[in-house]
């Protein structure tokens, strides 16, 4: 089997994704450009608007870093066990070359918590 016939439609689909990701930022620009997608600013439309109500009070609110660092950090180490369980359910097919492979993966993922921990991103405040 040569290089093409094993990942060529690997090829294609890498292609038909950037072709399409640069479709869906080109597009819309192009047709605002030629007319097609009417624009007519209106000061109505950038009033902030939620849940049938006026906003009462500011209605820019940032909010604190850490909130969005610790649901990365969950999402981060809940994919770790999306590797974990399927490597755990053929851990007898795959033999020792695999458990090492696991434990220097897992080493990886404890040197980033134990970094995320000293960096004070795990307390709550």
């Amino acid at each position: 089997m040569g290089f093409w016939e094993s990942f060529g439609s690997i090829g294609l689909f890498l292609v038909l994704a950037i072709l399409l990701a640069m479709a869906m930022v080109v597009l819309p620009w192009f047709l605002t450009r030629i007319g097609f997608i009417p624009r007519r600013p209106n000061p109505a439309k950038y009033v902030p608007y939620e849940c049938g109500m006026d906003t009462i009070g500011k209605t820019w609110v940032q909010f604190n870093f850490r909130y969005y660092f610790f649901a990365l950090l969950f999402v981060l180490f809940d994919i770790e066990v999306v590797f974990l369980y399927p490597w755990a359910v053929t851990y007898q097919k795959l033999g020792l070359f695999a458990l090492a492979e696991m434990v220097v993966f897992i080493g990886i993922l404890m040197v980033g918590y134990i970094y995320a921990w000293r960096k004070g991103a795990l307390e709550w405040k």
